[in-house]
């Protein structure tokens, strides 16, 4: 199925996990799916390794197993940068063949000190490939407070238009912590043309390396709120882990109350987070 279908109905719950490490055990991945099963998304995403990455080839192989094993509508993350049209089109051909029908279309990182190479330079550019080349669902990444690349927001909305305008059907945001942010996304997205379901992208943050990271890499601005839950939880682990459970249901309570289309929550690969927080709004999620 198609996940863009499942909007037409309810308010749709999905969740990213990503491939173990190369030197991790291979068999905790499947663990958490087993556990995530039970909690009943309608989709599961699974992203990929950054490009030359040794954990590329295991995304189609978990991909497969959402689809095949566990019986979950799957996603398959694939950024473009350093791909040849000819590597992508082999991609989509595995994927067909899984039978996995739903595209994350990315960009991608950049490599540091080396040109990119490839036939890919935009996202927009990957999806406008598949949507001539292949019948996939696709779906696009956005950024409620800007990709830190982009010179300005309305210069960022032009970004995602443009990728929208090539045949992406779903969008799924960058995570955020001020749901204003999402909100006022909405607002200008709507202005600039663009109406395909978007799912509000949720990472429960239960330690404060990943809070360092998450500032360092997507430029995510920290309410102070948030910031006295840091303040008072840093050096007691259990508890920042549940009030950043608590945090992350208090903002998808929010956006539900306010219409969201549906929720993706960034697991990382944590299924006693991902439990907690679907105890406490599994009787908001419209079935």
């Amino acid at each position: 199925m198609k996940t863009s279908d499942l909007f037409k109905t309810k308010t749709v719950l999905s969740f990213e996990v990503f491939p173990p490490k190369p030197t991790a055990d291979e068999s905790t991945i499947y663990d958490t799916l087993s556990a995530l099963k039970g909690l009943r998304p309608d989709a599961i995403s699974v992203t990929y390794g950054a490009a030359g990455g040794k954990n590329c080839a295991k995304t189609l192989e978990i991909a497969s197993a959402v689809k095949n094993r566990y019986g979950i509508e799957s996603v398959a993350h694939l950024p473009c940068i350093g791909l040849s049209k000819a590597e992508v089109s082999e991609i989509l051909r595995q994927l067909k063949q899984e039978g996995i029908e739903n595209i994350l279309a990315l960009r991608g990182d950049l490599p540091q000190d080396m040109p990119s190479g490839g036939d890919f330079n935009h996202a927009n550019e990957l999806v406008s490939f598949i949507r001539e080349n292949a019948d996939f669902n696709i779906i696009a990444a956005c950024c409620p407070e800007g990709h830190p690349e982009s010179g300005s927001i309305i210069e960022d909305i032009q970004h995602l238009k443009r990728k929208v305008d090539a045949g992406a059907s779903q969008l799924i945001t960058q995570l955020f912590l001020d749901n204003d942010y999402f909100y006022k996304f909405q607002e200008r997205a709507v202005l600039a043309g663009i109406h395909v379901p978007t799912e509000a992208g949720i990472m429960p943050v239960t330690n404060k390396k990943s809070i360092e990271r998450m500032v360092q890499m997507c430029g995510v601005q920290l309410p102070k709120k948030f910031m006295k839950i840091i303040e008072k939880y840093e050096h007691d682990p259990e508890a920042l882990r549940d009030a950043g459970i608590a945090y992350a249901v208090d903002q998808i309570v929010d956006l539900i109350t306010q219409g969201v289309d549906g929720i993706h929550l960034y697991t990382m690969n944590k299924p006693y987070v991902a439990q907690k927080i679907c105890e406490s709004i599994k009787n908001l999620i419209k079935a």
